[in-house]
């Protein structure tokens, strides 16, 4: 879509799945060099393409993250895309980085209550039915396939995660085979939490090696995170409350969460008290949690759309003293304060328009949906945040005043 725009496109890839996906891309490049060599690699194609803009999905992998560094020094604009703040319905745009390096972090609700004052459009509602996680496992799978099995012309493509693509794939392929037990577990689990009569506290899980978890919180392990959360809920929540750790659905056990739950929970005497569910539904256990407790999962946007008080611990874009608490764990547990759910409503509706964009990666109907505006708002002169700030009239809501 850039291209019929009038744009050159160069596309550089570092394996077989990137190649593959690229589909004989006429500006595809591969990068066939080791990682330390990428930043001046980098710096020599942007300066003989006569580049002006980067475009990634993250910003935090270190190729990312390098090549961002020279374009800064370079001059260019960087545009940045991520799963949506409020996915699986959006999908996140934004120039210069997202998650915790977003404009987001510096922003007050005050101020993008100000600039929603130059636009008095109704707030889009999500799709009825429209989500792409079968699509994105089964691309997934196809991606690392190419890598594992095709990726002879790449011989110095190291991946950015501790494991080899081989043992994640293997660590997948078990959780595929085990789907039946734990869809029973995760049931059984359920349904005692659902009908055991305590309140209870919801502890939203990511995954060690996501790259908000990584790159955006206090903490270098996920081991950590549990034995400060356990320790708070020990000394905090009272007797009868319980303390229930919500896995996030892609985890395939690569960190023995589940063990280390239950020998924190021993330890600190309140073993009876703490479960552990497998993935699964969010919204079963929302509907009755008395508080909500993550580092910086973007599934705390759900918890704050119901109004839940909300505990903090890593940068996250959603993290603002009207709806977030500031209270030491264990007082949180004990007695959380009402979140501002005006505030809220009003930090979602700024979101939704600016940069957060109806669509999704993975799906054709979610692509296409996507392409009718951000092709648009990435070629204009303002960013998001900007073009609302401005008065201007941006590409999405010209879309939704005539549709």
């Amino acid at each position: 879509m850039l291209r019929k725009a009038g744009a050159t496109v160069w596309r550089v890839g570092f394996n077989a799945g990137d190649e593959a996906f690229a589909f004989g891309d006429p500006g595809f490049m591969r990068f066939p060099a080791t990682a330390e060599a990428w930043q001046e690699w980098v710096t020599t194609l942007i300066r003989d393409k006569g580049v002006t803009d980067l475009v990634l999905y993250g910003d935090t992998r270190p190729i990312h993250a390098q090549a961002i560094d020279v374009a800064r020094v370079m001059g260019l604009t960087v545009h940045v895309f991520e799963e949506g703040y409020m996915r699986p319905y959006w999908v996140t745009y934004e120039r210069g980085g997202t998650n915790g390096h977003s404009r987001l972090m510096q922003m007050s609700v005050d101020q993008m209550r100000a600039d929603l004052d130059r636009s008095d459009l109704d707030v889009p509602e999500p799709p009825a039915h429209w989500g792409d996680m079968r699509q994105h496992v089964f691309y997934g799978a196809a991606y690392h396939w190419f890598v594992l099995f095709r990726n002879r012309r790449y011989p110095n493509f190291r991946p950015h995660r501790d494991l080899s693509v081989g043992r994640e794939a293997a660590l997948y392929t078990r959780r595929l085979l085990a789907m039946p037990f734990i869809a029973l577990d995760r049931t059984i689990a359920t349904a005692r939490i659902r009908f055991g009569g305590w309140p209870y506290h919801l502890v939203l899980l990511q995954l060690e090696h996501d790259a908000s978890f990584r790159a955006h919180s206090p903490f270098g392990s996920m081991a950590e995170f549990l034995e400060v959360v356990i320790d708070g809920f020990a000394r905090g929540a009272p007797r009868h409350h319980h303390l229930v750790f919500k896995a996030h659905p892609l985890e395939n056990d690569r960190s023995p969460t589940r063990r280390t739950i239950h020998a924190l929970a021993k330890n600190h005497g309140v073993l009876d008290r703490v479960h552990y569910v497998r993935g699964g539904k969010l919204a079963r256990l929302l509907d009755h949690a008395r508080t909500a407790v993550t580092v910086n999962s973007t599934a705390a946007q759900q918890v704050l759309w119901r109004s839940i008080p909300l505990k903090v611990f890593g940068r996250a874009v959603y993290d603002k003293p009207e709806f977030v608490s500031t209270l030491p764990l264990p007082e949180f547990f004990a007695s959380p304060g009402r979140p501002d759910s005006r505030a809220y409503r009003d930090y979602r509706r700024f979101l939704l328009e600016t940069s957060q964009i109806p669509g999704g990666f993975y799906s054709s109907r979610g692509r296409r949906q996507l392409l009718r505006q951000v092709v648009d708002m990435m070629l204009d002169d303002e960013d998001p945040y900007d073009a609302l700030r401005s008065g201007k009239i941006s590409p999405r809501q010209a879309l939704r005043i005539v549709s």
